[in-house]
């Protein structure tokens, strides 16, 4: 009865909020126009009735993201469909933001974050870190931190934590304070979350957020930036961040223990479990950094320069179903949810921009700021 009772209130919330979003949508859509932003030379930035309508749009996807009334890709999925029935933007432009080279850059990343949980790299990587950094807990701090952060250069930063979060609980389990919470446990596992943030600023494979705003800067404001120049200029940001958190994570969650007994042997016997590394190993190394050192090539050698970094990332993909390291399973457990996250992301993006809505509320925001 508890049960039913809970599954109803939850329903009712689902409810609420799903037509809170579609009272919004309508509340903007079909109100009078409204007032013109004023920059603070004086000059006016008229809403047009397709940038109110990608106002309108916005406020729904935002209220359906934010409360999960549906699953995440549907609500961009209603993005490029309401764009399309209310004449805010033609079909072509709407769906086509769904495939930018920035959301099959987000795919391509996600693929290799898949190989490399396949085929056990993230293991032997971890277990070897393991044998390094030895049996001091703030070691083990630094040394979990460092294979996160590492990680977060060749996957994405969901991947990595998804990845990483058994090899924490094994390495929790020998604390030795069974299911009782500690500074340590809660230290490891925060960290972990912060440190794969931080790391994945570094390089376009790290999070789709990098790509994304990439594409919306180029097309903004027509400058390429390439895969080195971003991790040129993020690298040190990162890293060092990485540092800090460690020394946060230290003071705020110092362990109750120096050393945790045993775990370097352990870590050892697995990794010696794993053997010498396999052919889709080695395939995988060769595929990925093949494809890096190509994107980072592209900054250095004119005639690379005309590729889209996209198409090179996404040879990496092709060449994991050519030689057999990932098969139709493995493309069918992608998480197309996320996919499309930022598909209508991408499409809401762009649609904000060509209709002028984002400019008329960027100078709205710069004048109440300004005021304030």
């Amino acid at each position: 009865m508890k049960n039913v009772s809970t599954e109803l209130k939850s329903e009712l919330k689902r409810i609420f909020f799903l037509l809170l979003g579609i009272t919004l949508f309508a509340i903007v859509y079909y109100a009078p126009p409204l007032p013109d932003a004023v920059d603070p030379m004086g000059e006016h930035f008229t809403l047009s009735k397709e940038g109110k309508g990608a106002l309108a749009v916005f406020l729904l996807a935002g209220t359906w993201w934010l409360f999960e009334v549906l699953p995440i890709g549907i609500t961009s999925l209603t993005i490029g469909v309401l764009q399309v029935l209310f004449l805010i933007r033609p079909a072509k432009s709407a769906f086509n933001d769904f495939m930018d080279p920035s959301v099959m850059f987000i795919f391509a990343s996600i693929m290799i974050g898949l190989v490399f949980t396949k085929t056990g790299l993230t293991k032997r990587l971890a277990y070897k870190m393991l044998t390094i950094v030895g049996e001091r807990t703030s070691m083990i701090y630094l040394g979990s931190f460092i294979l996160t952060a590492t990680l977060t250069h060749f996957m994405a930063h969901t991947a990595v934590a998804a990845t990483i979060y058994p090899l924490l609980l094994a390495i929790y389990s020998l604390y030795g304070e069974g299911s009782e919470p500690t500074r340590f446990g809660k230290g490891l596992f925060i960290g972990m979350a912060y440190v794969a943030g931080a790391g994945s600023i570094i390089t376009l494979l790290g999070a789709a957020r990098g790509a994304v705003a990439i594409s919306f800067f180029s097309d903004i404001v027509g400058r390429n930036v390439s895969f080195f120049e971003l991790s040129y200029y993020m690298f040190p940001v990162g890293w060092i961040m990485t540092f800090i958190l460690w020394g946060f994570i230290m003071i705020f969650f110092k362990p109750e223990k120096k050393v945790v007994p045993g775990l370097k042997k352990r870590a050892k016997r697995l990794n010696d479990e794993l053997g010498s590394f396999s052919r889709q190993e080695i395939m995988t190394i060769i595929i990925v950094f093949g494809c890096i050192i190509t994107m980072v090539l592209i900054s250095f050698i004119p005639l690379l320069q005309p590729i889209n970094k996209t198409a090179i990332i996404l040879i990496s993909t092709v060449l994991f179903f050519v030689f057999k390291i990932l098969d139709i399973n493995d493309l069918e457990a992608i998480p197309w949810n996320i996919v499309l996250l930022f598909a209508g992301a991408m499409s809401i993006g762009f649609c904000l921009w060509e209709t002028g809505a984002a400019e008329w509320l960027a100078i709205n925001w710069l004048v109440f700021f300004q005021n304030a």
